[in-house]
């Protein structure tokens, strides 16, 4: 292997060799029992048929060497009495994780039933994979566990998250081959660029190469060994390599490389924290090789599986059919030698658990892995600080984003100390008007300096790297550790972080069901430089179904919302970052925009979600409207307040109300949602009969998906986004998607029965605005002036 810095070749006593080993084969055992085994757990009698599971789910290669890495880590924690977390990268280490935990008591502790004892160990592998038991993956279900090993990419990621501003804890993050290949774990290497050792805990990638993926070798185990050094230096880490196919070398080797490791961690934060040393240190890493299916079959039917990709799965699919195969399989568990391990009732023996920390220093029962645990509220500014005055609704403009960019860098300063509040996005604070925030706090960064950077700090806490993965790894380990956060980007690339934002609802929604599970800080993003203000970026930055995508999620864990000026973004950004176990999606721009409401208009706004603005409206409030203008959106509210007072001016009899939509969800039925309308508010609001053009964000089909069952939804009409985007003009954008003010007039007078005939010149009016619009855009490269010099008229 490549020369690396060679750690004493045996510093584990024979004792503690024995105590390894024994807890690592008692580890083994139960990870295959749970595979197989639905009766006789000790093999107190020679196995049959019926004592194994009928449908055979799980995925044993990878167990051994995760739960290699558990015994050690058990070691290294108790003796040197480490604060740790460890997150399991693998996609389906299920029953290594399951196995340890049960060794350990956390198990037991977190779930009373599953005894530590022969009836505990049989229900620990009944449960497994089994209907009405726990997935095969390391899951919320697991103790101590932080990461979802449905999908893969994220686990180094998620380890650095959970580092950030917690000196005292140690991450170790296990790495599998597959994973090692995905793009998010590629970018998530850079994660100790961002890692300040004054402030920030660490984190200890361990690389696990066992050879195979699923059907395919592995990628990094191939490489030759200079290169995948070359490669790992490059990334900025110190490896360090142990491997092997004998127990006993690799128990003194990889306990060699963790005393090191730990070593060099503990002298990089004593550098920097005692003597004031400033330089990025080059963090160690663990590159562990051991075969696939590690003491499992060597062969079966003739074919090799150990050490192949035969053994990702399930090695012996064939066992309550074919006797040879329940023969090895018997013979398979009795190679781990139970009787050394547990006792006659199945308590582990004491040298299996002579390695195992206490208390809360066990990875099952660290309460950073529970983190609601330790959770505390923001202390969030007063809104009345930031708010901005509105005399008449319409006649002033401000930024909505610079504006709750003054009141975060407030909550930057206010958590200061306690360090549990962080900003992440991918090199788009500043362009999305939050650079307030640099008053409080720098940008985090721990490479190079150089005299012409601006707001670079090495214990900043905004985190920008032109990774989304990244940045949403980082946040959702921060949060699931007992944090605060908020993902700031600009709404058409949020999509490259979909399925990441699929897991994490997931989890949510699991944990929820899960009494244990203390509530976490929401997963709040705020998406700006959206769809009708990416004009001059064009079509490529022209996308908003992020939203689509996170209301096809678990109802009672989502929540969209659409400010419609400076106060109500305010009042959104108060609330969800005060909510617990959810995501929060906020769309909202950063131009010039019209206020609408004053703080307390917006508040009450906002706890009704949608509600009738009556100063825009003819609406008397006594008769049904003829036409409801509805809308959700910024630039949507905008269009639909002018179509208005075009409709004020021009029909003056017609009776028009206006509906603002700030909580999108409330338009679901309340069967459908925790916050959904019922049937009577909502038809209070929209009426059952009459047309209602509905000005949105967004696609136009997802109003007509939530709105679907109800009354009115035959006489509904959106308007939206249909994927007619270019480089033009703002109002172009919306001229192009048939959503502008002229256009919604339009929709009214072809929708309101009885109008056609009688506003027929004010239609033809309408039509003729815009085309002078294409004509008026393509001479002067600017708006109308009666589109750019609009306010709101009384």
């Amino acid at each position: 292997m490549p020369a690396a810095p060679c750690p004493p070749s045996a510093p584990l006593s024979d004792q503690e060799l024995r105590s390894l080993d024994a807890h690592w084969r008692a580890a083994n055992y139960l990870a295959v029992g749970q595979i197989y085994l639905l009766a006789n757990p000790l093999l107190s009698a020679p196995l049959t048929p019926g004592q194994i599971k009928p449908r055979l789910l799980g995925h044993w290669g990878t167990s051994p060497g995760l739960n290699l890495v558990y015994t050690h880590l058990n070691r290294v924690i108790r003796q040197r009495d480490l604060d740790a977390v460890c997150v399991w990268g693998p996609g389906h280490g299920g029953p290594a994780v399951l196995a340890n935990s049960w060794l350990e008591g956390s198990y037991t502790d977190t779930y009373p039933s599953i005894t530590r004892d022969a009836d505990g160990m049989a229900a620990l592998f009944r449960q497994f994979s089994f209907p009405g038991g726990v997935p095969s993956h390391v899951a919320p279900e697991t103790p101590g566990s932080i990461h979802e090993g449905g999908e893969l990419g994220y686990a180094l990621s998620h380890a650095y998250g959970a580092a950030l501003d917690n000196p005292g804890l140690l991450v170790a993050c296990v790495i599998g081959d597959g994973e090692a290949e995905t793009g998010p774990l590629a970018a998530s290497w850079h994660g100790n660029k961002f890692l300040d050792p004054a402030h920030d805990g660490a984190a200890l990638p361990v690389l696990h190469l066992n050879g195979y993926k699923i059907a395919n070798p592995s990628l990094l185990a191939r490489l030759p060994e200079a290169e995948l050094d070359a490669l790992l230096r490059g990334y900025g880490h110190e490896p360090l390599y142990v491997g092997g196919e004998d127990p006993l070398t690799v128990h003194q080797d990889l306990a060699a490389a963790l005393d090191t490791a730990l070593d060099r961690i503990a002298a990089a934060q004593r550098a920097a924290r005692e003597d004031g040393v400033r330089d990025r240190p080059v963090w160690p890493m663990i590159v562990l090789r051991t075969p696939k299916g590690w003491t499992g079959p060597g062969e079966v039917d003739g074919v090799p599986v150990e050490g192949t990709w035969r053994a990702h799965q399930v090695p012996l699919d064939q066992v309550r059919d074919d006797p040879a195969h329940l023969a090895q399989l018997e013979a398979w568990l009795r190679s781990y030698r139970p009787e050394e391990l547990f006792d006659r009732d199945g308590r582990p023996t004491e040298q299996v658990l002579a390695c195992i920390p206490e208390g809360t220093r066990r990875l099952g029962a660290n309460p950073h892995a529970n983190g609601g645990l330790l959770l505390r509220d923001l202390p969030l500014p007063p809104l009345e600080r930031y708010a901005v005055p509105v005399d008449k609704p319409g006649t002033t403009l401000h930024e909505p984003t610079r504006v709750l960019g003054d009141l975060l860098e407030r909550l930057m300063a206010d958590t200061a100390q306690r360090r549990d509040f962080r900003l992440v996005g991918p090199d788009e604070t500043a362009s999305n008007r939050l650079q307030a925030v640099y008053g409080a706090t720098g940008k985090a960064w721990q490479a190079a300096l150089l005299p012409t950077d601006e707001h670079l700090a090495h214990d900043g806490r905004v985190m920008e790297i032109l990774s989304e993965h990244t940045c949403q790894g980082w946040l959702e380990g921060y949060l699931l550790t007992g944090r605060h956060g908020l993902f700031s980007c600009y709404e058409a690339f949020v999509h490259i972080v979909d399925s990441m934002v699929n897991q994490h609802v997931k989890w949510l929604r699991t944990t929820r069901r899960i009494p244990w599970r203390a509530p976490v800080a929401s997963l709040n993003y705020l998406l700006t430089s959206h769809v009708w203000r990416q004009d001059h970026n064009g079509f490529s930055h022209q996308d908003p179904g992020f939203v689509d995508h996170v209301l096809n999620k678990s109802p009672e864990a989502v929540r969209v919302h659409f400010p419609p000026d400076t106060n109500t973004l305010l009042v959104v950004a108060d609330q969800v970052l005060r909510s617990r176990d959810r995501v929060n999606v906020i769309v909202a721009g950063k131009q010039p925009g019209f206020d609408w409401l004053s703080l307390e208009e917006a508040r009450a706004h906002c706890a009704r979600g949608a509600g009738i603005w009556e100063w825009s409206g003819t609406d008397d409030g006594i008769r049904e409207p003829d036409v409801v203008l509805a809308c959700a959106g910024d630039v949507p509210t905008q269009e639909v307040v002018a179509a208005a007072d075009l409709l004020r001016r021009h029909l003056p009899d017609l009776r028009v109300r206006v509906v603002n939509v700030v909580d999108l969800v409330r338009l679901m039925p309340a069967e459908e949602h925790p916050h959904g309308m019922p049937d009577r508010e909502f038809d209070a609001l929209f009426t059952r009969d009459r047309p209602v053009v509905f000005a949105y964000h967004g696609y136009p089909w997802l109003i007509h998906r939530l709105a679907y069952r109800r009354a009115v939804h035959p006489y509904l009409h959106v308007r939206g986004y249909k994927e007619s985007g270019t480089t033009t003009t703002p109002f172009d954008m919306v001229v192009r998607n048939d959503l502008d003010r002229y256009r919604l007039v339009m929709d009214v007078i072809d929708h309101t029965p009885g109008l056609a005939a009688r506003a027929a010149a004010l239609r033809q009016q309408m039509a003729d605005t815009r085309t002078r619009h294409h004509g008026w855009i393509r001479a002067h490269g600017t708006d109308l002036p009666e589109v750019t010099d609009w306010s709101r008229q009384t």
